[in-house]
């Protein structure tokens, strides 16, 4: 990692919303022909941004990506979805170190509660209840469901987060407004300190439940089943216009979140505090909505438990950084194509703060916020379920090049274990899983192909047996255990 030395401290705002795909920045989102979301206040912050056309997460999904993005560290060679290990690095301690106020201001419940220890190294934290499964609100006792019980994902998480989400008024009463709202209070007390503010919004993760008039703008007039909480799965069992107001719901969400991350935005220009604060905006991880027919991002549906394939709407994330108006050297408004993850932040931000931390794993990204030349930063993007798992779910590792994207397949990945069950972790729980599916390598050309419908392995496995080179590369380059990296050797169809 680059060491700067720098005399100037900056200040560093991150906000990360869960679940936000990328093409839902610049109207790429539609519900139904003609109707794109509209995410005003992140469109006019890109204009003022280096942003990262092609931005990766690596750990998947929700705790592992905030452990890779607050350890700077390729977490899915060691870890899965845990509490964050005593021994790990996290950049509020470094931070901390150098003399900064670190904050944290979250409403997603998983790295917070059950002792997960994500607040570790802050200075100080807080913690927006209601949710998803927070075990916040008792009553009311009785909740009626939105729709049928075998359209959600989990009936019992639906009634926790509608108890706890019960009485709202006005859009100052829902989750996203009062994180925002707490982001805001915290600048203006703080705002003459040096500080890491840290802001991790749930929304737009389901269960959908923004103002109905948001929904209204996507698909007026709707009066069918809202199927909040989708079962994970093949999207077959949603009738179409139910398949649009999902769409639309999610989309409403992520308007929603977008004009409460604004009010922060106002506030950080408000106080003065772009002279010297790079502010960053991220996700980890998007959602299928009916594409490559699924919908969700795992496969809990019936007995069928396990993990689904890593394609762009996916693995794809936004990341922009809008850098200090001191930081003279930026090149504002400039969109890169260079492979970028999500560890890269962290290095980043240790390299403005002029802090070399070794265990850092991610490559920083100042260079390229200079506008130096990016064209080889980073050869491919391995983006995965963490690897320690064994194979036995579904497992598969998306592993993506300047135009390519292969879905790689461990060669013992089901092929001889069709029928059988398997106990696995998905989300956090152990589940008996069941394979679904035929479990194979992919291959598509983004350029030709970037909805990647026309799997072309076959046309192109040398081109595939490089990119499976260089993802065991990359395993070694991380200090990979040979146990994790054998079922990797030999992978179907390459």
């Amino acid at each position: 990692m680059l060491h700067l030395q720098s005399e100037r401290l900056y200040n560093f705002i991150i906000i990360v919303s869960d679940t936000f795909r990328h093409d839902l920045l610049d109207g790429g989102f539609f519900v139904k022909p003609n109707v794109n979301c509209h995410t005003p206040s992140l469109n006019r912050f890109s204009k003022d941004s280096v942003v990262f056309k092609r931005a990766y997460h690596a750990s998947f999904p929700t705790v592992p990506n905030r452990a890779d993005l607050l350890t700077g560290r390729f977490t899915y060679t060691y870890y899965d979805w845990s509490p964050l290990p005593k021994d790990e690095i996290s950049l509020p301690m470094i931070l901390g170190r150098k003399g900064y106020v670190t904050m944290l201001i979250s409403d997603t419940p998983h790295i917070l509660k059950d002792g997960y220890n994500f607040d570790r190294g802050f200075s100080a934290w807080v913690w927006i209840r209601g949710q998803e499964n927070d075990r916040y609100r008792t009553y009311p006792e009785k909740v009626d469901l939105p729709c049928s019980p075998e359209k959600l994902r989990d009936v019992q998480t639906t009634v926790q987060h509608i108890r706890n989400n019960y009485r709202r008024d006005r859009e100052e009463d829902w989750i996203p407004a009062k994180t925002a709202m707490e982001a805001v209070r915290w600048l203006e007390e703080n705002h003459g300190r040096r500080f890491l503010l840290y802001v991790d919004f749930f929304d737009p993760h389901e269960p959908w439940d923004p103002p109905e008039s948001y929904v209204e703008r996507y698909d007026p007039g709707y009066t069918g089943e809202k199927v909040i909480y989708p079962a994970y799965g093949p999207s077959d069992y949603l009738e179409p216009e139910e398949l649009t107001h999902v769409r639309a719901m999610y989309a409403a969400e992520a308007s929603f979140v977008d004009r409460w991350i604004g009010r922060i935005f106002e506030t950080v220009e408000r106080l003065g505090l772009y002279e010297d604060t790079f502010t960053i905006f991220t996700s980890d991880h998007g959602f299928y909505l009916g594409e490559h027919s699924l919908v969700g991002k795992s496969i809990i549906y019936g007995e069928y438990h396990g993990l689904a394939p890593l394609y762009e709407e996916v693995c794809h994330i936004p990341l922009m950084i809008k850098p200090a108006d001191s930081f003279e050297q930026a090149k504002n408004g400039v969109r890169h194509k260079c492979l970028v993850q999500t560890p890269d932040i962290a290095a980043t931000m240790a390299n403005l703060a002029g802090i070399y931390e070794p265990r850092i794993q991610g490559k920083s990204l100042v260079q390229i916020i200079r506008g130096e030349d990016s064209e080889d930063f980073r050869k491919v993007a391995v983006s995965t379920p963490s690897l320690i798992g064994g194979v036995g779910s579904g497992l598969r590792a998306t592993i993506t090049s300047g135009e390519w994207s292969m879905i790689l397949a461990p060669f013992a990945n089901l092929s001889n274990l069709e029928g059988r069950k398997h106990t696995v972790i998905v989300d956090g729980k152990q589940r008996e899983m069941k394979p679904f599916g035929r479990i194979s390598t992919e291959l598509y050309n983004l350029a030709l192909d970037p909805k990647q419908k026309c799997n072309v392995l076959e046309e192109n496995i040398e081109l595939a047996r490089e990119l499976h080179t260089e993802f065991l590369k990359n395993l070694k380059s991380l200090g990979t255990q040979d146990k994790i990296v054998e079922p990797w050797l030999k992978c179907k169809g390459i």
